[in-house]
């Protein structure tokens, strides 16, 4: 994939590259510790772990700052990475909203952005989640995407876990409810 840190804009999100000046306020965002009760890597709100997330998420060349429109206040992150995908595809994940956006319109119109936008370039998107994240398994699915055969083993600060892969291609995307919000998007 080509452009991977794209300015993507939502009437209820706006994506753009993540920048190192961003650290604290991104951090403030994370600092939550109920962000991260049921994600395998529970202790992601401690600063040092955060700061490895951080820092991982600007070498990969992919990582988006998510603004919250009127405020302008950083309101959570993703990413797209090449690390774990096969030909034709990227990895859209890595991504935490602060509390007061669960539920409703934002992340979804996050995935709508970056799925969309991913699509134009590759003919599918993977989904990488930890087995045990019943939250972002359920909400991933609630967006079309279907569970695959692929399993990994992914290393964070709390040890090795198990992740299950999840796929959405072309004719999903423009058959779900995820391309309702793409059409919204902000030209």
């Amino acid at each position: 994939m080509r452009d991977r840190q794209p300015t993507l804009t939502h009437p209820a999100v706006q994506l753009r590259p993540a920048r190192p000046e961003d650290w604290s306020e991104l951090f403030a965002a994370a600092s939550d510790p109920a962000i991260w009760a049921g994600h395998p890597a529970h202790d992601r709100w401690r600063e040092p772990v955060f700061r490895a997330f951080f820092a991982e998420g600007l070498a990969s060349a992919g990582m988006l700052v998510a603004i919250e429109p009127g405020s302008g206040a950083i309101i959570g992150s993703s990413r797209y990475d090449l690390a774990r995908v096969a030909a034709g595809e990227v990895e859209v994940g890595w991504t935490f909203l602060v509390r007061r956006h669960w539920g409703g319109t934002t992340n979804h119109a996050m995935k709508a952005l970056m799925v969309g936008h991913a699509l134009e370039q590759v003919e599918r998107v993977i989904f990488v989640i930890g087995e045990t994240n019943l939250r972002s398994r359920t909400a991933i699915t609630r967006v079309g995407a279907e569970p695959s055969d692929r399993r990994m083993t992914v290393q964070l600060s709390t040890g090795q876990a198990q992740h299950l892969c999840f796929t959405l291609d072309r004719t999903a995307f423009a058959a779900g409810p995820l391309a309702r919000l793409w059409a919204q998007r902000l030209r």
